[in-house]
């Protein structure tokens, strides 16, 4: 698995470890964390993705499938660095997809976004819906899921995209959770400010067509997510061809909403300053995942906003202490 030791990466590696799989994660540690490997117990290939020897070295021992998360994942990021993260996810994806014809590895599950399809032209955002993604990194995202489409198509590979909205939450034992630098999503950077572990949290425009007027996101448990990985791989292992899926609650929450769960959860208050809107945040952004409940069986269990945060919350004052 690629990028087993980030975030998400981590709690599918656990969730796949659970059902019996053994798992080979294969991260550079740039953005994953060594502890996460270590807490879910499978073994670590330290490298970068672009290492051709050392993707050749691991696939060599042979795998029925991969699970692909390694990628730049900062929008901002993106922007002032477009080549760089066209390098990183899409040519460091084209070695991994070589390596992997060449040692006849034939499935692969990969982690895309939300991000390929922009601006929002309805709600809420199914399959079908059109294309635009706004940003190097939403383009980079898109331009692998092509690749995928054509080697699937051509060369028989069976490939399987799921577009992420926001994830969100922690493993509910407290035994894994988000922790990025920077941190850029809006949890944990809402429990931090609560705890008063950072400044106060920025709301990014209060003026927007929305009930309250801030942003609204369908925030998607990370255990959830896990499971949609695992269920697309079964279907992979059972013949299917792969396809693209979205993996979302279906639901909008609101940034307030967020918040008003978050000091719910915690018994605290979380300080805020406004801020001007953000070049390229639509109002509202959330998911049409029939697709994936009536392809793969999929069905969010965290459906409860306290219940996400609450998870997180776990999390964060664990690592705390």
């Amino acid at each position: 698995m690629t990028g087993g030791a980030g975030y998400i990466g981590a709690h599918c590696v656990r969730a796949l470890r659970e059902s019996g799989a053994e798992v080979v994660i294969y991260d550079d540690l740039s953005t994953g964390h060594r502890a996460a490997a270590e807490a879910v117990g499978a073994r670590l290939v330290v490298a970068p993705l672009d290492d051709r020897e050392a993707l050749r070295r691991t696939l060599v021992e042979g795998f029925d499938a991969v699970m692909h998360f390694a990628a730049r994942a900062l929008v901002g990021e993106s922007t002032r660095r477009p080549l760089w993260y066209f390098e990183q996810n899409v040519g460091s994806t084209l070695t991994l997809l070589s390596e992997m014809s060449r040692a006849g590895v034939r499935r692969l599950v990969f982690s895309s976004s939300c991000a390929i399809y922009g601006a929002p032209a309805y709600l809420p955002v199914d399959e079908a819906h059109p294309i635009g993604p706004l940003s190097p990194y939403g383009r980079s995202k898109l331009m692998v899921e092509q690749i995928l489409d054509e080697l699937r198509q051509r060369e028989g590979l069976q490939a399987t995209s799921l577009r992420y909205f926001n994830a969100a939450g922690a493993h509910p034992d407290g035994s894994l959770g988000e922790s990025h630098d920077p941190e850029t999503h809006l949890i944990p950077l809402a429990l931090a400010a609560a705890a008063g572990d950072r400044e106060a949290l920025s709301i990014y425009g209060r003026d927007y067509d929305t009930p309250d007027g801030t942003c609204v996101r369908d925030y998607v448990h990370v255990l959830d997510l896990a499971d949609a990985h695992l269920r697309a791989l079964r279907a992979l292992m059972d013949g299917a061809p792969g396809g693209a899926y979205n993996l979302g609650t279906g639901r909008g929450r609101s940034v307030l909403e967020v918040l008003d769960a978050v000091g719910r959860v915690t018994g605290l208050t979380v300080p805020v300053i406004d801020a001007p809107r953000r070049d390229g945040d639509p109002p509202g952004l959330w998911a049409g995942a029939e697709k994936a409940r009536a392809e793969l069986g999929w069905s969010p269990r965290y459906t409860s906003l306290d219940a996400i945060v609450e998870t997180a919350w776990r999390w964060y004052q664990r690592e705390r202490a």
